[in-house]
């Protein structure tokens, strides 16, 4: 899927504000729902740089 380098940039930052969330809900960066959170920011930020080298 060919995706927006600004769009995915949002995708990024609500990603990232999410996992902030789920650590402090959670209290632990180790909790499988951090962990789950964190694989996600991942893959978006690979998807960002894949967007960037792309433009």
């Amino acid at each position: 899927m060919l995706m927006n380098p600004g769009v995915t940039l949002l995708r990024v930052e609500r990603a990232r504000n999410k996992l902030y969330q789920v650590q402090k809900k959670y209290g632990f960066l180790t909790h499988p729902k951090v962990i789950e959170q964190s694989m996600k920011l991942d893959e978006l930020l690979n998807q960002y740089q894949t967007c960037k080298m792309k433009s």
